[in-house]
């Protein structure tokens, strides 16, 4: 069997993907249709045979675009395409290219293309969701309890985090403690990164742990922030990873940490791959929406006595009443207190 699965959203959303890759890799070749940006994630992945990149809003924009895409769909020979994101758009690249049968879910955009509806279970994480597309009509399979994203970083994001550490005079028996402050969502940005550094610099003032700051070259500024309240305290220079890592190499680098500290965005999903230990804050959004952490060790925190919670699916630029207390209320100790507990569940050494 030859699948093709359609998965052109988030970043998050590829990662919590590679679950369903993995199902069907175990029945023969898939390929996977994916944007400029989050087709990277997937290189070096072993249930990958191809990525068919579609620049939806770039260089494949527009009905010429969408049929030059589907034309090299249909050349890989699919049987099945599994429609992973339900837009409409998406849904008719697999129409176009005439792969015979096209599963989806019955909530989607796109579900006219569909030759088979799959009913969108909000009561599951979005990754047993996707898993759950491979079932036949018929087919009751419970989702896996240990289900969990899988990435594979290659030779040379490894060898990035290595110079990069390297550069900062950093071990590798050097405890590290990561911190991802940034999202595309303004109201997901957790606002006491700075005051949470510095309490870690006072805290282990007289070990060697250092703190890592993941996320894109935008996240500079939110970097530079933390970096500058963990001098004032008089804490070792923070690892400043901010737009120089691959995606892959994020994860490569979320591996070798003790604890991820990090908001309802992508390096959330990263460690879920790297089954490194999470501190998730959610504020705007809530993990019942299913894109909560998955590794093995993780705490979630978020004003659960807030009844405008969740506001939004992903998170809106300004909250809509004004206050943000989702956010503003999250406390300094407690986010500590989470990340202290992971580390001693988890069998290592306190950060």
């Amino acid at each position: 069997m030859v699948s093709a699965v359609l998965q052109t959203s988030f970043l998050g959303d590829m990662v919590l993907t590679t679950p369903l890759l993995e199902r069907l890799a175990g029945e023969g070749l898939v390929h996977v249709v994916a944007t400029p940006a989050n087709a990277v994630v997937l290189a070096n992945h072993p249930a990958v045979a191809s990525i068919i990149v579609f620049d939806k809003r770039g260089a494949d924009r527009g009905l010429s675009g969408l049929r030059r895409v589907a034309e090299r769909l249909r050349k890989v020979g699919a049987q099945r395409a599994y429609l992973a994101q339900g837009s409409a758009r998406t849904a008719a690249l697999a129409w176009l290219a005439r792969v015979p049968q096209r599963i989806g879910f019955e909530t989607s955009g796109g579900k006219f293309f569909s030759t088979r509806r799959v009913p969108y279970d909000r009561t599951l994480h979005h990754a047993a969701r996707l898993w759950q597309l491979a079932n036949v009509l018929g087919d009751d399979r419970s989702v896996p309890t240990s289900l969990r994203p899988s990435l594979y970083p290659g030779a040379a994001d490894e060898q990035a985090v290595d110079a990069l550490l390297r550069a900062h005079h950093v071990s590798a028996e050097t405890p590290l403690i990561a911190l991802a402050p940034g999202s595309v969502w303004a109201t997901k940005r957790w606002p006491s990164y700075a005051a949470l550094g510095a309490a870690l610099a006072e805290l282990y003032a007289t070990d060697t742990v250092r703190l890592v700051i993941l996320g894109a070259a935008g996240d500079a500024p939110l970097a530079q922030a933390i970096a500058d309240a963990v001098a004032v305290r008089g804490g070792a220079p923070v690892i400043n990873a901010t737009g120089a890592l691959s995606l892959l190499g994020s994860a490569a680098m979320l591996r070798r940490c003790r604890v991820l500290i990090t908001n309802d965005s992508a390096p959330l999903h990263l460690a879920s791959a790297m089954n490194t230990p999470t501190v998730a804050l959610f504020g705007p959004t809530v993990p019942s929406l299913g894109f909560g952490p998955l590794a093995e060790h993780r705490v979630v925190l978020g004003r659960t006595e807030l009844a405008c919670r969740p506001c939004h699916a992903h998170g809106p630029m300004r909250c809509p009443l004004g206050h943000w207390k989702c956010m503003q209320e999250l406390a300094v100790s407690d986010v500590i207190e989470a990340a202290q507990s992971l580390t001693t569940v988890s069998s290592a050494s306190p950060p």
